[in-house]
């Protein structure tokens, strides 16, 4: 398969450029992803085309969301083996960056990418979201925050939302069937300083894959009895 022609029309329809560069970047990066994994579990993705499909296509997709290309930073929270983050980086090298992981080994591979790749603006830090969002230089400092972690709406978006300044955005990538878990993490979002305000369907080239962006709007300071000490959004979800 042409990978190169593959992520090119993907990036055209999201009006972004792709260039050689830029595909060599990625090359790299799933090169090393396979690598890593042998010794450390970073996906359960691990065919050349699939990596391609569903993290670094799926990952470019989020700039269907028109704000993330004027943005100037985000902190991607659980960022795992740098999705999106890295993706986004890589097509925006002015972009400010922050990955946030939990996982040591995790966050000490990323570290590693971010060094071959040659990426300068971009940092990976070890740490859990409850206790970053309490630090000043954290709390309500980014554009946009955004997750593809695997937790619902109203977990997500207590460790999001508090990083996101006030008229930023919180940005959840998700599987096709969210209508469920919108509703019921509702309350959670406007409680956090959120606002839903759009649902954007993504589809990924040469596959039958559909995801969804969920837009939240910040449009208030957090309170900041939020977020909840480690564990205890998942434990005690808000409702």
């Amino acid at each position: 398969m042409d990978f190169y022609n593959l992520m090119n029309i993907a990036c055209h329809k999201e009006g972004l450029t792709f260039e050689r560069d830029k595909y060599d970047k990625f090359i790299i990066y799933k090169d090393m992803i396979k690598e890593w994994n042998e010794k450390v579990n970073l996906t359960a993705i691990t065919e050349d085309e699939e990596i391609i499909k569903k993290h670094f296509i799926d990952s470019i997709k989020s700039y269907r969301f028109e704000p993330l290309n004027n943005c100037r930073n985000l902190i991607d929270i659980g960022t795992g083996a740098g999705f999106p983050g890295i993706p986004l980086k890589i097509m925006r090298p002015d972009l400010e960056v922050v990955l946030l992981d939990s996982l040591n080994k995790r966050v000490n591979f990323l570290n590693e990418v971010i060094n071959r790749l040659g990426l300068i603006g971009i940092k990976a830090i070890h740490g859990r979201a409850e206790d970053f969002a309490r630090e000043n230089n954290y709390r309500e400092n980014f554009d946009v925050a955004i997750s593809r972690a695997v937790a619902n709406m109203s977990v997500l978006s207590e460790l999001c939302i508090p990083f996101v300044k006030n008229g930023g955005y919180f940005v959840a990538m998700k599987g096709p069937s969210v209508d469920e878990e919108i509703n019921e993490g509702k309350k959670a979002v406007e409680i956090l300083g959120g606002s839903i305000e759009n649902i954007i369907e993504v589809d990924i080239e040469d596959t039958d894959l559909k995801h969804n962006l969920v837009i939240v709007k910040k449009v208030k300071a957090t309170p900041k009895v939020y977020p909840r000490k480690a564990g205890t959004a998942a434990k005690k979800p808000i409702k």
